[in-house]
């Protein structure tokens, strides 16, 4: 049975057709749903749940994070119970908040954004010397063609 003729069966039904849906086609229909709700929402939730529990624990003394009510601040202490405490503005005014309660870590995304900024850099300066050899080869081969002449 395919899709199409799923959909047209319970339509099929309302006419008072002779033709009867089995239950298990249905059980089959709300598996294939249900599989189809984890991979589109529960599974990229949990994805992001883990990258952000791995931010909050890679967190170290001297990092700029941002609050979920967005503070600014630089991470000055470290407690066991899962609090941080954090420096904010020029007067260096010091706030005690839970770990949940970070929102971006600003240090690691300059880091990341300078990882990538680095490979992009290697990529082009590899793409340029790649075409650069091309050039010299053709040059060879074309000075080569003339001689030859």
């Amino acid at each position: 049975m395919d899709f199409m003729t799923l959909l047209a069966a319970p339509a099929a039904g309302a006419e008072g057709s002779a033709q009867q849906q089995s239950p298990f086609t249905m059980i089959i229909f709300i598996a294939i749903m249900g599989i189809f709700m984890y991979f589109t929402m529960f599974r990229p939730q949990k994805k992001k749940q883990k990258e952000e529990q791995q931010m909050r624990d890679s967190l170290q003394i001297g990092d700029e994070i941002t609050t979920i009510g967005g503070i600014i601040g630089r991470v000055v202490t470290i407690k066991d119970d899962d609090t941080l405490i954090i420096e904010t503005g020029s007067d260096r005014n010091k706030m005690k908040i839970t770990r949940w309660a970070m929102q971006t870590n600003n240090t690691a995304n300059e880091k990341a954004q300078a990882e990538r900024a680095a490979a992009e850099e290697a990529k082009k300066a590899e793409r340029d010397a790649k075409i650069e050899a091309e050039g010299k080869k053709f040059a060879k081969k074309k000075k080569k063609n003339k001689d030859e002449e």
